[in-house]
């Protein structure tokens, strides 16, 4: 992990960005297909929607004008996108992935997850994902804000493994559990919210690690994670933002500060338990 463009292999084999840009709550608009462009232009490879975020044509737009910038191709960059609750089933799951591809102008996903793990629903989605992927429509298929349970659930009627799992991750709710259980079954785990949606960015004892290595403490934070072996999207709109989240390659936190940032968790969430949620 030297460079923004470092990535980890999936266990398909297929590489992905350790850092990418998250767009979650970014309207349509000026301001996130300015984001998107930003985030290519200065390095940036990785960048995560979904179709419920409703700014997949705003994202496409930006990554026309980030690629076309940057001078880079289509198999440069990992776009990931989610099918949404309502949409999944087989068919309207095969549909959703049509739907978001249009909006997003492009031939084909590099991940595609199921965003939220709906019972009664997500077994027959992930049957969907499977004929997608072998289809070549999505290089890797994977799930978000599935505990062990759920992704247990799905495997044993699975054909093919998930490749990812993206969830809420942070100092507060380090998921040990989930986390060895999908180091163990071959799962890269990808965190949503990494830095608590700003929380935390004000505690005391983060800021002070960040003053030890001349880092701010979203930096501190995303290296955390980073060598916790996680993948990263924070979300962000502003130009020097997006930048100060990608400069988190040329330092590495001591096993001691590692240590410390691990005893912070309180299994606190700020987004729904996926044990619990009613939309």
């Amino acid at each position: 992990m030297n460079h923004i463009n470092t990535a980890v292999t999936l266990s398909n084999g297929v590489q992905m960005p350790w850092v990418g840009l998250g767009v979650f709550k970014v309207e349509e608009g000026a301001e996130l297909i300015h984001a998107v462009t930003s985030a290519i232009r200065h390095g940036y490879r990785s960048i995560d929607t979904a179709s419920i975020y409703g700014n997949e044509q705003g994202v496409g737009e930006g990554i026309r004008n980030g690629m076309q910038q940057a001078g880079i191709k289509r198999e440069d960059l990992f776009i990931t996108s989610k099918v949404w609750n309502d949409d999944l089933g087989y068919e309207s799951t095969l549909k959703a992935f049509e739907n978001s591809l249009e909006k997003l102008q492009l031939e084909y996903l590099d991940l595609y997850l199921i965003h939220w793990p709906v019972e009664d629903k997500f077994k027959e989605a992930w049957k969907a994902l499977e004929t997608l992927y072998k289809q070549g429509k999505v290089k890797a298929i994977g799930v978000s804000n599935f505990h062990i349970h759920h992704l247990e659930e799905l495997m044993m009627h699975a054909e093919i493994k998930p490749m990812v799992n993206q969830v809420e991750r942070h100092p507060r709710l380090n998921q040990q559990k989930l986390y060895d259980f999908c180091k163990t079954s071959g799962i890269q785990i990808e965190a949503w919210s990494p830095l608590m949606q700003g929380e935390i960015l004000q505690q005391e004892d983060l800021v002070d690690i960040a003053r030890k290595y001349k880092k701010t403490t979203a930096q501190i934070i995303l290296r955390w994670h980073l060598q916790n072996e996680v993948i990263v999207i924070p979300k962000s709109t502003k130009e020097t933002r997006i930048v100060e989240n990608s400069d988190v390659f040329d330092f590495e936190l001591t096993s001691t500060d590692m240590d410390h940032i691990d005893r912070m968790n309180q299994n606190f969430r700020v987004g729904p338990d996926p044990d619990n949620f009613d939309f």
